[in-house]
């Protein structure tokens, strides 16, 4: 740990510090932006309250006081992403020297409950993908192969939108993905997501911005996570369905492999997880039909 410094720096002074050491730690650039908001949301509390943003005198109660503001305010899943976030940042600050003491060191993780992720239904995903149908061609038949490329490969949203077009070997029935740490990874193709990506690539292929890398395009340019979820909200509507979000594909991709005895280890490749929580958290999303599936199955007691 490098000595203390006898030198005051607010928050804001020491953010740009902060910023640059994630960024040699090769954090992606949604990880830093994630961690950043929660400063900034941080300082905001501070300034709101009347309290100094003086690093070294930020104090373990002013912290909690703006976890408690998260818990009321925001969901469960929010206020869990910013408390991760800061602690990060105080770890930073007490190793660098620009406090005195980690006051997170005294900060128990709250206490969340987490809320399972609907799963989509094969019967849901067939409705979504006939509505996909609906509208201009180039729009149809992009919307079809990434509700496919979704449902067939648990990628993330990042993910899907971080594709290029050299990224999508159809000919081996690969997509290459950059994941979380900019780690690489291939994942294969179904038949008939290969097929829906092939007749969007065709398609692509006439349209104005057909020059870019990016593999999925919009009318204005390459497609972004929030245009992703405007289509899903847009096409689950259309198919009187619950509005879809693009995560729940990643839930069902992982249910559907539990349930279909798929190895634990090879859903990890898949998915690109590094701990065996994932396991557990995704698989909470519909655990209990799966053991209501394995007791109808069993018939325990049901045999008199």
């Amino acid at each position: 740990m490098i000595e203390p410094s006898t030198i005051g720096y607010t928050l804001e002074d020491l953010l740009p510090s902060w910023r640059r050491s994630l960024r040699a730690e090769n954090k992606s650039p949604r990880t830093i932006e994630s961690y950043d908001l929660a400063a900034g949301q941080l300082i905001a509390f501070l300034h709101a309250h009347g309290h100094s943003t003086i690093a070294a005198e930020i104090t373990n109660g002013q912290i909690q006081d703006y976890l408690v503001m998260m818990l009321e305010t925001r969901a469960s899943s929010t206020a869990k992403q910013r408390y991760a976030s800061l602690q990060q940042l105080f770890k930073w600050l007490f190793e660098e020297g620009e406090i005195p003491a980690n006051p997170f060191d005294r900060i128990r993780k709250p206490k969340i409950q987490e809320t399972p992720v609907p799963i989509i239904s094969k019967t849901d995903r067939t409705w979504l993908l006939a509505a996909c149908k609906e509208g201009p061609k180039f729009e149809s038949l992009r919307d079809t192969a990434i509700v496919r490329l979704l449902a067939n490969t648990g990628m993330r949203l990042s993910e899907l939108v971080g594709l290029g077009v050299d990224d999508v070997d159809l000919d081996h029935d690969l997509v290459t993905v950059l994941g979380k740490g900019r780690k690489v990874r291939s994942i294969s193709l179904g038949a008939n997501t290969v097929a829906s990506l092939d007749r969007y690539k065709r398609e692509r292929g006439r349209h104005r911005l057909a020059h870019l890398p990016n593999f999925w395009l919009g009318l204005r340019g390459p497609l972004t996570q929030s245009g992703v979820a405007q289509i899903l909200a847009k096409r689950s509507e259309f198919a009187g369905l619950e509005r879809v979000h693009p995560h729940q594909f990643r839930h069902s991709f992982a249910h559907e492999w539990v349930r279909a005895g798929g190895p634990e280890t090879d859903l990890m490749r898949i998915m690109g997880w590094d701990s065996p929580q994932m396991l557990t958290r995704y698989g909470a999303s519909a655990g209990s039909e799966r053991a209501r599936e394995i007791h109808r199955e069993l018939g325990i007691g049901d045999d008199a």
